[in-house]
């Protein structure tokens, strides 16, 4: 079985997080760990950084990470429309 790297968040992912929590949008970081853990939709960007997503009460989070060989190093994470981001 595959080890489970630790995740590790940005000072910019935890104020997002304060931030959209604030707003109204129900996020932790558990919310973010299993969307990389267990993703409805992965995708890749440039320089090795990875674009996950799960359905989140009409939209989805999508979160931003780099994985590295000990962690995942967690960028931002953000809620969108689904009409936007399922497409296939």
């Amino acid at each position: 079985m595959k080890a489970i790297k630790r995740i590790e968040f940005s000072q910019h992912a935890l104020l997002k997080i304060e931030i959209l929590v604030s707003r109204g949008v129900a996020i932790s970081t558990d919310m973010i760990s299993e969307t990389i853990r267990t993703p409805s939709k992965l995708e890749t960007s440039g320089e090795g950084k990875f674009i996950c997503q799960q359905r989140l009460n009409g939209l989805v989070l999508r979160v931003v990470y780099q994985e590295y060989h000990d962690k995942i190093f967690v960028i931002t994470a953000y809620p969108g429309k689904r009409s936007r981001y399922e497409k296939d």
